[in-house]
């Protein structure tokens, strides 16, 4: 594999302000990190950084940062990326001494279709799609291709059961499950209401009414408004007394 170059110039102000420049003019800010080592504010092209990104290796390429015709051996550390239009607006850079192990993230690929699949009707479900492995930078592998064409239904394949080189040491728990086969679900069957049948001779029910307008009538009558007359009655009754 060729040497990736990335031309980098260090920055000497820092701030929003400056980070807004520098995309301004097609770059972006960054970091250079390393053991026992001051930070180095950079700036770089996203082209560049993003062409790693998009390469087989990913996050785990490695490569050269050239600053100032001084060549450093780097990883990518962390990088940020603009919600909406996707463009990278930060980038960290990890110095690394090639005699040293280091620890990354190393993607997991399911390879094959699982007899549980193909001839028990299962589906697989993808569990663990990451592993994080200990190595020396130039033996980070690109992924970790599993194949699962043996699995069965109901069967698991976990971290113990992977076979990676000599050179590459497994982090991530033994237990944990990579993937496994499991049967689908089974859709819920939602039984039909019985629609109650009429008795022979019984009368059907009249639906009970209720007459809103008599009702109201009947409340205005035992409460006379205001200003209505008493009843004739009752004043004869007080001119006796």
């Amino acid at each position: 594999m060729a040497e990736i170059v990335v031309a980098a110039s260090e920055r000497s102000e820092t701030g929003k302000n400056v980070n807004r420049r520098l995309r301004a003019q097609g770059l972006i800010p960054g970091v250079l990190y390393g053991a026992s080592k001051e930070p180095v504010p950079v700036s770089v092209s996203p082209k560049e950084i993003g062409t790693i990104l998009r390469s087989a290796s990913g996050e785990n390429t490695l490569f050269d940062l050239d600053l100032a015709g001084s060549r450093r051996k780097v990883i990518l550390k962390e990088f940020q990326v603009e919600p909406l239009k996707g463009r990278l607006l930060h980038a960290d850079f990890y110095e690394v001494a090639l005699d040293r192990t280091l620890e990354v993230s190393v993607p997991v690929e399911l390879q094959g279709v699982p007899v549980g699949v193909k001839v028990q009707g299962g589906i697989v479900d993808f569990v663990t799609r990451e592993l994080e492995v200990e190595c020396l930078p130039a033996d980070i592998p690109e992924k970790v291709t599993v194949d699962v064409s043996g699995l069965e239904l109901g069967r698991h394949l976990r971290v113990s059961d992977l076979q990676l080189p000599a050179n590459v040491t497994v982090l991530t728990d033994p237990g944990v499950v990579i993937a496994h086969v499991v049967a689908p679900r089974a859709e819920e069957v939602v039984a039909p209401v019985a629609a109650e049948v009429p008795v022979e001779g019984a009368e059907a029910a009249e639906p009970e009414v209720i007459k809103k307008g008599k009702a109201e009538e009947g409340a205005a009558e035992e409460k006379p408004e205001k200003g209505e007359k008493k009843d004739k009655g009752e004043k004869k009754e007080k001119d006796k007394k």
